[in-house]
């Protein structure tokens, strides 16, 4: 299974395409979408959807797992990131790929069994199942590469370990059900 995992964004959009063979994970490609400020939406979000679309074309992904929008202070930031959500959720319809959608606390509750955790605890963790040993920078491709992870992982598991709950996992004793849930992935 090759899953592309998408950190949207209106200047830096970062991708991460992961291979699963059984339990092990590979990196096959990431990278980061550049984008001037300077230019028009419009141009930004077709650059975005060309990109997006060569690497789909490139790689064959089976699905494409992308970041929810989360709420910002700013409401020209999130209208510009919801048009970039939607060109990516257009892009991937158009390709016949799966679309699967993570929030960004449930992103790092899988890969770090906290929902708080730090860009550079999820950067660690990617590194870390995708046995690569130098760092990979800035931190939009890392997180790419982790959504694409846990979409991976919550697949293996049946699922998101919070979705149909209805309940939110606790802080504490996060990493207890993070090694409960998951001892296959326990080095």
């Amino acid at each position: 299974m090759i899953v592309l995992g998408v950190d949207p964004g209106s200047v830096h959009t970062g991708y991460g395409v992961v291979l699963c063979n059984g339990q092990k994970f590979s990196l096959v490609a990431c990278g980061l979408i550049r984008l001037s400020s300077n230019q028009s939406i419009a141009d930004r979000i077709k650059i975005i959807y060309d990109e997006l679309g060569a690497i789909i074309a490139e790689y064959n992904p089976q699905r494409l797992a992308l970041e929810t929008a989360y709420v910002n202070r700013n409401p020209q930031s999130a209208l510009k990131l919801g048009q970039v959500r939607g060109a990516i959720v257009a892009l991937t319809m158009n390709k016949g790929l799966e679309l699967h959608e993570y929030a960004p606390r449930e992103v790092k509750y899988v890969l770090t069994g906290k929902g708080s955790a730090g860009k550079e605890q999820v950067s660690y963790m990617a590194r870390h199942f995708l046995n690569i040993q130098e760092p990979i920078k800035p931190y939009d491709v890392t997180d790419a590469l982790g959504i694409a992870l846990c979409d991976l992982l919550c697949d293996a598991k049946g699922g998101s370990p919070r979705r149909g709950s209805g309940s939110r996992k606790s802080a504490r004793g996060g990493w207890e059900d993070f090694v409960r849930t998951n001892p296959e992935l326990i080095v």
